[in-house]
């Protein structure tokens, strides 16, 4: 990063972590202003590069680890620092919760968390992961708050983009949440990324259909797009700007063909379930035949 905008950088990271001490809930607006004001206004756009197409890439989010020798683009949670000399995507979960984060979110912001009447919802498919109520702008700014010092801090250790995981929690709260309200916050979010000089990747989603550029996503990164014949979709979007990830639990098959189909035009791997590490006796990691 150029040295001019070290001033800048450090301006919004010391924005976004004051206004994560904020417990008032009526200063969200001027918290929100005074991140955006902050942030270095379209002077980092020149500065945004995208992952390499077609590059190998490992994704570490449950635990880190030295990569394999090819691989080129790694995905890592927030909390965990950077590959050194690979493109590194820095993983939040911006719109659920992480199991180890009950607490925080129960007895800190118990107003952000999704209810259906008095019962606070869980994504059916994750033990753990309460939904983030998106469906007012009000909530949207208040859960952005929580976010920033992440975006921050992904920027402050040096990673080159942001991974915002379940931007679809909208398809699974029985029309509680709109995916409308999900856009929404994922154009915060995306603005904050780019203000920082990250790019941002949409995670699935296809519901989006043509519209994750115009929220500020530069890529995609999408799961079993094989298994359910989506990976055209989102490269018509997208183009080569995607990464796929196949799971060893689905049909074989549907990696080979994504291989046979796109290897080289876009990053594909294949990987166990629960993205464990190598000395995890479930650890699988298959990259396409040279």
């Amino acid at each position: 990063m150029p040295k001019t905008l070290d001033g800048a950088l450090d301006k919004g990271i010391s924005a976004v972590v004051e206004c994560s001490n904020t417990s008032v809930v009526d200063d969200m607006r001027l918290c929100l202003a005074l991140i955006v004001a902050a942030l270095p206004a379209g002077v980092f756009a020149q500065d945004i590069v995208l992952p390499p197409t077609g590059a190998p890439f490992d994704y570490q989010i449950g635990t880190s680890y030295a990569p394999d020798p090819q691989v080129r683009i790694v995905i890592r949670d927030y909390r965990d620092q950077i590959a050194a000399g690979l493109y590194n995507i820095c993983y939040i979960n911006g719109f659920q919760t992480q199991p180890e984060h009950q607490d925080f979110w129960l007895n800190t912001h118990p107003d952000l968390l999704l209810r259906d009447g008095d019962h606070v919802m869980e994504d059916p498919n994750w033990a753990g992961e309460y939904f983030l109520d998106t469906r007012s702008e009000g909530k949207r700014a208040a859960i952005f708050v929580v976010l920033a010092p992440w975006i921050a801090d992904c920027a402050a250790k040096g990673f080159n983009a942001i991974e915002t995981d379940n931007l679809d929690s909208f398809t699974r709260t029985n029309g509680l949440l709109s995916r409308a309200g999900n856009a929404a916050l994922a154009r915060m979010i995306n603005g904050a990324a780019h203000g920082f000089g990250m790019a941002s990747g949409q995670k699935n989603t296809l519901d989006l259909g043509a519209e994750g550029p115009a929220l500020g996503f530069d890529f995609v990164i999408a799961e079993s797009c094989a298994v359910f014949n989506e990976c055209d979709a989102y490269r018509e979007t997208y183009g080569n700007h995607m990464l796929s990830i196949e799971y060893f639990d689905e049909p074989e098959t549907a990696f080979a063909a994504s291989c046979a189909a796109m290897a080289g035009q876009v990053s594909l791997i294949r990987r166990d379930h629960n993205l464990t590490a190598p000395d995890h006796p479930d650890y699988r990691i298959a990259f396409c035949p040279a």
